[in-house]
């Protein structure tokens, strides 16, 4: 049996831009992909803590340091400049990879800049990684 876990999250990121003339995705700075273990042009489910959306799209890699986090195409009506979203994406573990597995999360500050990177501990309860 497979079971789809969290992989990767970039927590309450900024969302700068909105994009609707443009093919769809998510793009975003190369450092907080490359931080919460998501690939360019995997799937991403994005939630929007402003108004409760959750929809999935793509990744497409962003200038590394600029803080971008931008929606495009028709994933940009679903939010609006300044809103806040998390990213997650997820994986295919097997029931004994599920065990010990820990995602990556990264929590970014205003300007998207990651302030700390963490994982999960078995009771829900974060922790920063050494």
């Amino acid at each position: 049996m497979m079971l789809n876990m969290l992989k990767g999250k970039i927590h309450r990121a900024t969302v700068v831009q909105a994009e609707l003339d443009y093919v769809g995705s998510i793009t975003v700075d190369q450092d907080l992909l490359d931080a919460a273990g998501i690939l360019e042009y995997e799937k991403v489910q994005i939630v929007d803590v402003n108004n409760g959306s959750r929809f999935e799209t793509y990744t497409i890699s962003g200038e590394r340091g600029s803080g971008m986090s931008c929606l495009n195409g028709a994933a940009a009506r679903c939010v609006s400049t300044g809103d806040k979203v998390i990213i997650m994406c997820y994986a295919q573990l097997s029931a004994e990879e599920a065990k010990t597995h820990k995602p990556q999360v990264v929590f970014v500050g205003e300007d998207n800049r990651i302030e700390r990177i963490t994982t999960y501990e078995k009771h829900g309860l974060l922790r920063d990684m050494a």
